[in-house]
């Protein structure tokens, strides 16, 4: 009796390992010395949550994930599956999280982590990295880290008080830096005990050059959606032989039993460490609008109601929206602080309305604090309001004031790097006036 129930526990406890290890994908290709976990890596090998991917110095896995990204590592290299759920009902809800340990992996983002950036971290030993829809190659050891963009962009910082290995989503402030592609030559650089990272433009140290791609790794994503041939270097049932006839082959140089020495060139350090943003930022996402005729302004309903736009928050007479599909991507981590771009105020005291100007403003953000602090400085002739007020930011990026706050206010965050940012407010807090407005936000 004690030997069956022991069986029939160890079956229990087999089931639940076999539902808490989600498989995040499976082996397409392998050459050489290739593990996962304890046993040699294979074809459609299934790979799960908290299984180690290792190759020796001729080895090479490709592993399709389960939203049709790839994880791909070169020799020499050990990778770590932490966590890959996806969620396609809720994106929200998906988590991914992936572990360089050592050597050159090259990660291509799969639909569900394009759908949810916000809940992807790739970690080294040094530093983390998120992503803006991506396809990107890292270099680590224990001490240094490199990463060079092939489609996309991707956020990096050092790990440090604001940014811990334990973390998820990107880690995003003062220390992170941005790299896009297209930016010839350039990599970001991590040292161990920094937390701010290099922008370099030294090709010599991509890790292309420290462990080289095989021919017949996936073209970037520009060229996978050229022809139906550079697609079959997704496709699993392929042979390695298809795989290299889907795209041109790069010819290797000639061997030699007396190869010329490797001259590395002392890298070239940016005086600025912040790469270009994006030539094209997002579109505006967020909009005000005030239907009546107030204070001697016309009415202004902007883009309240339109179909592509939010179910609108209304705090009279102003009301505030977004856009359906907005490409925020929010924060885990870091701080932020915001420019004021434009605004409208109307001031209200016993007399009547009238028109204010916002002179200044300040809008300060804390990402980790899932917090936000403001202040207007608002002026009608020789009435003057400081409008101050603070709150909270919601999981879908809403904003709402805090307990205590003086001022009432709606918002959101917009942009797909969280970069844009809007409220409506009002304020009574100075004695016989009244202060309500919108204003609009960039970083």
């Amino acid at each position: 009796m004690l030997k069956k129930l022991a069986l029939a526990a160890g079956l229990m406890w087999s089931l639940v390992d076999m539902a808490y290890a989600a498989e995040a994908g499976r082996v397409v290709f392998t050459a050489g010395q290739a593990q996962v976990g304890r046993h040699a890596a294979a074809v459609d090998t299934a790979v799960g949550e908290g299984d180690e991917l290792s190759t020796g110095a001729d080895g090479y896995i490709y592993m399709k994930t389960v939203d049709n990204g790839f994880l791909i590592l070169r020799p020499n290299s050990t990778a770590r599956v932490v966590t890959y759920s996806i969620d396609k009902a809720d994106p929200s809800k998906t988590q991914v999280k992936l572990e360089l340990l050592q050597g050159v992996a090259r990660a291509i983002s799969g639909q569900g982590v394009k759908q949810a950036r916000q809940n992807f971290r790739f970690n080294t030993p040094v530093a983390a990295i998120g992503v803006r829809g991506t396809d990107f190659t890292v270099y680590t050891d224990q001490q240094t880290t490199r990463v060079t963009v092939l489609s996309g962009g991707v956020v990096m910082s050092g790990f440090g008080v604001n940014c811990t290995a334990a973390g998820t989503g990107p880690c995003e402030g003062r220390s992170a830096r941005e790299l896009f592609a297209g930016q010839a030559g350039l990599l970001l650089q991590v040292e161990r005990g920094t937390s701010v990272p290099q922008l370099l433009q030294n090709p010599a140290l991509a890790p292309d050059q420290t462990e080289k791609p095989r021919s017949d790794e996936p073209a970037a994503k520009q060229a996978l959606s050229a022809t139906p041939a550079a697609q079959a270097n997704l496709d699993p049932q392929r042979s390695e032989q298809s795989l290299n006839s889907a795209r041109p082959v790069v010819t290797p140089p000639p061997a030699s039993n007396n190869p010329p020495p490797v001259v590395t060139p002392p890298p070239v350090v940016i005086n600025d460490p912040t790469p270009p943003k994006p030539t094209q930022p997002s579109p505006p996402e967020i909009f005000w609008g005030r239907w009546q005729a107030l204070a001697g302004l016309a009415a202004q309903p902007g883009r309240i109601g339109d179909p592509d736009v939010e179910i609108a928050t209304y705090y009279a007479p102003y009301a505030i929206t977004r856009v359906k599909n907005t490409e925020l991507v929010l924060p885990r981590d870091g701080t932020a602080a915001f420019k004021l771009m434009s605004g409208e105020a109307i001031m209200s005291n016993s007399i009547g309305d009238r028109p204010a100007n916002i002179q200044s403003g300040q809008l300060n953000m804390d990402f980790s604090k899932r917090t936000f602090s403001t202040s207007l400085d608002v002026r009608a002739g020789n009435d003057r309001a400081d409008v101050i007020g603070n709150g909270v930011i919601t999981d879908k990026g809403m904003l709402y004031e805090g307990i205590g706050s003086p001022t009432i206010i709606r918002g959101y965050l917009g942009g797909s790097n969280a970069e844009q940012a809007g409220y409506i407010f009002k304020n009574s807090a100075t004695p016989g006036i009244t202060v309500s407005g919108a204003t609009l936000w960039g970083r």
